[in-house]
């Protein structure tokens, strides 16, 4: 996995293509879809969990807290944006299609979130993070991430066939408590703790070792909190922008490299050209793959019009990617017996294709030599 992804990033790179996309491009090639190398399995999502959180705990290291909480009101306006015209979409393509109705709501689902791995990485690569429009896209999708919790709470216990509001209400608020409070404080924490201890530690690479702590505690408490974990990475690296030494940094980068392209190739393997031999799937999948690409690009462009048109459609087009967040809401409804293995083809479908089409969107729109 590790060599195919760096093979064909770097023939992706001399093509000047995005790194990323080719790693996704190698997942698929030697995945079960085509060559049958390799398939998805519990090893591989441990090794890709672990790299997408220290994806996300280098775009932290990157961002200035401060610079987040000046976009948090337009960001979340995005983020809102960016879940109610999708769900509504999706719901209605599929009702429209003939589908039951806890199917639709599923593939509505489906729709609503933001991988924010797959737009930090293309940002960071392109070394765009300072960029407004780039805080206004890191902000809005950790906030999605937190709507989409509530969202998808509130589609499981429909599919249940009750609707446990406590339940949803005790989520939502531990959710959002967790991502105000480490937002607002979690910085200013680690800049009162943090010194001190590096004063006193002699042990070599101490500080990284501090900063593992709170990167796998932060993901812990994320989890426990009800969000998901690469959000607490997130905020780790955020709260240790101010304070982690070049070392640290560049041995956080060290770790990145060795296991993002597992998140990435990950991605890939999940990509399914079964679902080309149905006339009438691929239709579906290609209706439901614009509708995902068009509610986020229109959606959140409008919510973020004030910035002006230019990045309005940065901000629109870095909110397009679903990723693994889209994939696990499709296991969800399969794993419950409401929605049909072509339903959850689809939406595989649509996730891995709006992955892979962002870094080449982002691209054009910021139109910035890559680093």
């Amino acid at each position: 996995m590790f060599g195919a992804a760096k093979l064909i990033g770097e023939i992706f790179v001399k093509l000047r293509q995005p790194s990323l996309v080719g790693e996704i491009v190698a997942g698929a090639i030697i995945g079960p879809s085509v060559l049958g190398w390799i398939a998805p399995n519990d090893t591989l999502k441990a090794l890709a969990d672990l790299g997408v959180m220290f994806l996300l705990f280098d775009v932290g290291l990157q961002v200035k807290g401060r610079e987040l909480l000046r976009v948090g009101g337009r960001a979340a306006l995005v983020a809102i944006a960016g879940v109610i015209v999708p769900f509504v979409a999706g719901w209605w393509i599929m009702r429209a299609w003939g589908a039951p109705q806890t199917e639709a709501v599923f593939v509505g689902a489906s729709l609503v979130a933001t991988s924010v791995g797959i737009t930090a990485s293309a940002l960071s690569a392109r070394g765009l993070l300072h960029e407004v429009a780039s805080q206004v896209i890191l902000a809005a999708a950790v906030i999605d991430d937190v709507l989409g919790l509530i969202v998808l709470a509130t589609v499981s216990s429909f599919a249940t066939g009750r609707l446990n509001v406590p339940e949803i209400a005790l989520t939502a608020g531990l959710a959002t408590a967790f991502t105000v409070v480490l937002a607002k404080w979690g910085t200013t924490a680690v800049n009162y703790s943090l010194p001190p201890f590096r004063s006193r530690a002699q042990g070599q690479e101490a500080q990284f070792h501090v900063s593992l702590v709170l990167l796998f505690a932060l993901s812990a408490l994320a989890v426990y909190a009800g969000v998901a974990a690469i959000v607490g990475a997130f905020f780790a690296g955020l709260a240790l922008s101010e304070n982690a030494d070049d070392r640290v940094r560049d041995l956080t980068r060290g770790v990145s490299e060795f296991l993002v392209p597992f998140f990435l190739v990950g991605i890939g393997l999940r990509f399914d050209l079964a679902l080309f031999r149905i006339r009438s799937t691929l239709i579906l999948a290609l209706v439901v793959l614009a509708a995902a690409i068009l509610t986020k690009l229109v959606g959140c462009g409008l919510a973020a019009s004030r910035m002006g048109w230019r990045n309005a459609v940065k901000v629109g087009m870095g909110m397009i990617p679903r990723g693994e967040v889209g994939m696990v809401v499709a296991q969800m409804g399969l794993s419950m017996a409401v929605i049909s293995t072509e339903v959850y083809g689809i939406v595989v479908f649509m996730a891995v294709a709006t992955t892979m089409v962002t870094p080449l969107l982002l691209k054009v729109a910021f139109r910035t030599p890559a680093r």
